[in-house]
């Protein structure tokens, strides 16, 4: 894995795309900061942290599109499946280098809040338990990228669908707007994600029968639980849709609150995509 990390590392910071990530990071800190701490006084960092959500919409795509996606265009991917380390290890590898790239930024965004010091009274315990949060939330958006950029060999496919996937989880409090709170509705919604769900998997595995299967059974398992208990499904859709909520789960952190939850939701997801990460790689490798 050390092997792995020091490639990658080194690969970031002799092109230039880990600084252009760096230099991006860095500008609009600068602008929001100018903007709110300096040009309006505001004596919360939490403010410039909050504004900048929306940069890994940008960033991140550009920077993990190449990390996986242009091993297997290049065909280098086959020195990596067939060299005498894990797959585990190699996605940790590649993922800490990212992380390693993404905390230089994140390490100079803490002088900030010592700087506002010299100009009046600043909470520190409120603006780095937003540094953390912002940082926790970075990691994750950049192990979503990780996973994207595993499922295919084209860079533009990747970044193109790294940004979609980022942004309707960053408008995810608009899009849960949409639908209806009511239980029939919900089941019914429920009932076409089973749908989808059976037609994924056939895709994979081209087996009608376990597909059928699979929509049969859940198909009556959710009729059933709504003719026991229909308000079970009440909100039920816009509590599914909170779970890909990045940006609520950050909302704690900026309001000075350490959020344990907070914490073990993004290790969470950065756990998830990378296992579905290494089960992609993975499975290309028995193939």
């Amino acid at each position: 894995m050390i092997a792995v990390y020091k490639r990658e590392l080194r690969s970031y910071l002799t092109s230039m795309i880990g600084y252009l990530f760096i230099f991006f990071i860095l500008l609009l800190t600068g602008i929001y900061f100018s903007a709110y701490q300096l040009g309006a006084s505001y004596p919360r960092f939490e403010y410039t942290l909050s504004a900048l959500t929306f940069v890994f919409l940008i960033s991140v795509p550009i920077l993990t599109m190449r990390v996986l996606a242009e091993e297997r265009k290049q065909k280098t991917d086959q020195l990596l499946l067939t060299a005498p380390v894990s797959v585990e290890k190699i996605v940790l590898g590649k993922y800490f280098a990212l992380v390693t790239i993404f905390a230089i930024p994140m390490l100079i965004m803490c002088f900030y809040p010592l700087l506002m010091t010299k100009f009046g009274t600043v909470s520190l315990g409120a603006a780095y338990t937003a540094v953390l949060g912002f940082f926790l939330l970075g990691c994750a958006n950049l192990a979503i990228g990780v996973f994207i950029s595993s499922l295919t060999e084209s860079q533009v496919i990747a970044a193109v669908l790294t940004f979609v996937i980022l942004f309707a989880f960053y408008m995810m409090n608009g899009i849960s707007s949409f639908f209806s709170e009511g239980a029939l509705s919900t089941c019914i919604t429920f009932g076409l994600l089973i749908l989808a769900a059976a037609i994924i998997i056939y895709t994979m595995i081209k087996n009608l029968l376990i597909s059928a299967v699979v929509c049969v059974v859940g198909e009556i398992a959710l009729v059933i639980v709504y003719v026991v208990n229909s308000s079970f499904f009440s909100g039920g859709i816009q509590k599914v849709l909170d779970i890909f909520n990045l940006s609520s789960h950050f909302d704690n952190f900026a309001n000075a609150i350490f959020d344990v939850k907070g914490i073990l939701y993004f290790v969470s997801v950065i756990a998830v995509c990378l296992f579905l990460t290494v089960q992609s790689i993975a499975k290309r490798r028995w193939n």
